[in-house]
């Protein structure tokens, strides 16, 4: 119970964390051309934000189940909404606030009434063979469908894409977490520690990818419902967590999990509205 309460505390910071990172990045960003954030002190403010959200992402991971912290993550979104409303001068919308209470709602009983069980620490060799041989093709069919069409489709492939690896990548941050115990020379022989920095360097060069598509109402739902929703989907298949509900909390579950991912999406958008607004207006003409 104690080890379930400190992983949901720090999956809580880790989010507020993101939040916090995300908000002055993108802030930074909407008022200068992409050379210029990079010099810019809030843009790396909030760079280190978002890292110390990773460091308190992993410790999480360490302690609980990637049943429990990756939804807890997505309330990064709900955090979001008073920052960002406060650094522009605007208020928030009525309807963010029901859809940020719908989320925390819907995450609430994902927690509390589903229960999540751990699993094993590391996966098997043979597990990521099985999901490399259907998670490659996959990519390289997003990857593929990505070079034609919209500027609309090619951000939602990209953020698809750039999604997935984040959440592999929250699996491998929970081995590699369990190997810190083991000492740095296991840590250092590990294969899973450069997986994981190739699968992180291949998600953030997709992500960026999608970013400059243009269309973050696009990419940011896509990005940001595809990340739990692969690390879920790998903690229960792959470490063997599971929920621990009887057959009758089942479908309260399924309804909780449909309103996670509609409320992540509608509170993805809005933000994803807001951020285009503000860049239009923010950025000089001979910077756009």
């Amino acid at each position: 119970m104690a080890q379930t309460l400190l992983s949901v505390l720090l999956a809580l910071a880790s989010a507020l964390c993101i939040a916090t990172g995300n908000v002055m990045r993108q802030r930074a960003a909407a008022t200068t051309s992409l050379s210029a954030s990079l010099r810019d002190g809030t843009w790396w403010a909030g760079a280190l934000a978002g890292a110390g959200g990773y460091v308190l992402q992993a410790a999480a991971l360490g302690v609980g189940s990637l049943l429990l912290v990756q939804p807890l993550l997505v309330l990064s979104l709900m955090f979001a909404l008073p920052l960002s409303a406060r650094l522009s001068g605007r208020a928030v919308r009525p309807s963010d606030w029901a859809w940020a209470a719908t989320l925390t709602v819907a995450v609430a009983l994902l927690v509390v009434v589903g229960d999540p069980k751990p699993g094993a620490e590391r996966a098997e060799t043979w597990h990521w063979v099985v999901v490399a041989a259907i998670g490659v093709p996959a990519l390289v069919l997003c990857l593929l469908g990505a070079r034609r069409g919209s500027a609309a489709r090619r951000a939602l492939l990209f953020g698809l894409a750039g999604g997935a690896l984040f959440g592999v990548g929250a699996v491998l941050t929970k081995s590699v977490v369990h190997l810190l115990a083991r000492g740095p020379i296991s840590l250092l022989t590990s294969l899973e520690v450069y997986v994981l920095i190739a699968v992180f360097a291949a998600a953030v060069g997709l992500q960026q990818l999608a970013f400059r598509t243009g269309e973050l109402q696009a990419s940011l739902p896509a990005t940001t419902v595809s990340e739990p929703a692969v690390a879920a989907l790998l903690g229960f298949v792959v470490l063997g967590e599971y929920l621990d509900v009887g057959r009758g909390v089942g479908l309260l579950l399924i309804g909780a999990l449909v309103a996670t991912a509609v409320s992540v999406v509608a509170l993805a958008r809005g933000a994803a509205e807001h951020e285009s607004g503000a860049a239009v207006r923010a950025v000089p003409s001979g910077v756009r």
